[in-house]
């Protein structure tokens, strides 16, 4: 019973009434079902968790597109980062052997990710530049590729020296 309503004695008197013909069950222990007036709150509570599952209904898509933007900025943390690889491995060989940094650098990461690495050099430094492609998960979202450029000095020892 709701302890803050307000009966008048018309209802006060009915509810005395129901209460002591089916009641009674209830003071032995017989639980809600003996008490009067609340078989309708069992079926009202049944059709809220039909609200309730309709609106998590409408907030899964909601709850996937955050998933896959965090995935999404993952994958573009993680090629940013071996772009830088590949850049610095490149200027790193070249620098220290005179040749193949290009293809040590697209050796350095995966070959799915189809790494492009250009190197040029002077006298006093190697620059190697590498470029990824970034593929998106996320519906209509565009990404600019990676690209990462490494400079390392020119050791090679057959090279020109001032």
């Amino acid at each position: 019973m709701n302890r803050h309503r307000k009966w008048s004695s018309a209802a006060r008197d009915r509810h005395a009434a129901t209460a002591g013909a089916a009641g009674a069950g209830h003071a032995a222990g017989a639980g809600r079902a003996g008490r009067a007036g609340h078989a309708g709150r069992a079926s009202r509570a049944g059709m809220d968790r039909g609200q309730v599952a309709l609106e998590y209904i409408g907030f899964v898509p909601i709850l996937l597109f955050v998933a896959l933007c965090g995935i999404q900025l993952g994958w573009v943390g993680y090629v940013h980062q071996q772009a830088d690889t590949a850049a610095r491995t490149a200027a790193r060989v070249e620098a220290r052997h005179g040749s193949g940094g290009k293809a040590a650098g697209e050796a350095a990461v995966k070959a799915s990710l189809g790494a492009k690495v250009d190197v040029s050099k002077d006298d006093d430094a190697v620059t190697a530049i590498a470029v990824i492609p970034i593929n998106s998960i996320v519906p209509g979202l565009s990404i600019p590729e990676a690209r990462a450029t490494a400079i390392m000095p020119n050791d090679d020892p057959k090279g020109p020296r001032p």
